[in-house]
């Protein structure tokens, strides 16, 4: 899954290293193409490729708390309470 960060990453390092070596080129333009071509666009690529885990993350996290809730709150269900009240209307 992460291979092709990767192999962008490696990419982008030799085109920093050839932008370093070269005879018009400089080490600041060097990190600059590093930066620019392959941190920032491969640190986009993950952060996307991260979406659909942290969304699942965020549903279970508010199904245990749901969870939690319910288990903690008394007669939850919608169950009447036993009560020796009669209804309205009605005479015990």
């Amino acid at each position: 899954m992460y291979i092709i960060p990767i192999a962008w990453i490696y990419v982008a390092l030799m085109m920093s290293v050839a932008e370093a070596t070269n005879t018009n080129g400089t080490v600041l333009g060097a990190v600059f193409t590093f930066l620019l071509y392959g941190v920032m666009p491969v640190g986009l690529i993950i952060y996307f490729m991260g979406t659909p885990g942290r969304k699942r993350a965020i549903r279970a996290r508010e199904a245990q708390e749901q969870a939690a809730l319910q288990a903690s709150q008394p007669d939850a269900g919608g169950h009447s309470t036993a009560d020796p009240v009669a209804p309205v209307g009605e005479k015990l």
